[in-house]
């Protein structure tokens, strides 16, 4: 049996509206597990608090109730045991490629020796040995995630969160980036939180796909993906799953799903 590697324990989480001040219900006693290596996909309707779900896992907001533990023990702060990537890329326009990287690396003190060859490891990982001295602003938007996802591993965190990481992106490098993913994921056998809007995306990558009511988020129903990998997604058994989810999430946002053919 695999071991539990995140567990969400009956979260709740209420923001305050702006104009009336009263609590707006986000999260609604939600709660799961999360294995280790499991790469785990969560998919939502816009607003429906799955960001939110992600910030509290991280511990870059706190729960009203309920909690979240990481092998065992409660999250309460941010911890270099878990890496995030948002969707927007996040990079420090001032540093370049090499800079960006090493940027959580400074903050543990590491000499500048090692800080340089830890960097290289995980640039090189991405895809982009070569970039090192360029600057964002030099850089496609797919490369711009790259550095992202190089900046949360190259800390080595035990869990990986990502928000829409792809969202922004064009469909053929949205793809690419799927796979260069999947790649890094068997390397580094880490764990992995995937936010996505994107059932496609979410059947592709998943090992489990959870379907989350809308606002306030609930969980509405899990699906495992035990298809194999490298996955096809003219796959029969592909489109049929792709189908069952988006159907579940359809009925969130009472658009009517279009028929099999």
């Amino acid at each position: 049996m695999k071991k539990i590697k995140v567990e969400v324990k009956d979260v709740s989480k209420s923001f305050s509206k702006v104009d009336e001040g009263k609590p707006l219900p986000v999260i609604q006693n939600v709660s799961f597990n999360v294995y280790d290596g499991e790469f785990l996909c969560i998919v939502g309707s816009s607003g429906c608090g799955k960001t939110t779900i992600l910030r509290v896992i991280a511990g870059l907001q706190q729960a009203d109730s309920g909690e979240v533990l990481l092998d065992g023990n409660k999250i309460e702060l941010t911890s270099s045991k878990i890496g995030m990537v948002f969707q927007e890329f996040a990079l420090f326009p001032w540093r370049t490629v090499q800079k960006n990287v090493e940027f959580g690396l400074e903050y543990k003190h590491l000499p500048p020796e090692e800080r340089e060859k830890l960097a290289k490891k995980f640039i090189s990982m991405v895809g982009l040995s070569g970039y090192e001295n360029s600057f964002p602003h030099q850089l496609s938007g797919g490369m711009k995630q790259r550095v992202a996802i190089a900046r949360a591993l190259v800390n080595d965190p035990d869990v990986l969160l990502m928000d829409e990481p792809f969202g922004a992106l064009d469909a053929q490098t949205r793809n690419i980036l799927q796979d260069e993913l999947l790649r890094i994921w068997a390397e580094t056998k880490k764990t992995i939180i995937f936010i996505t809007h994107n059932v496609d995306e979410a059947v592709y990558l998943g090992d489990r796909v959870m379907v989350l009511t809308k606002r306030p988020a609930k969980i509405k129903k899990e699906f495992k993906i035990a298809l194999s990998r490298r996955r096809s997604r003219t796959n029969i058994e592909f489109v049929m799953l792709r189908k069952e989810i988006l159907d579940e999430l359809m009925k969130e946002i009472n658009i009517q799903s279009l028929p099999s053919t």
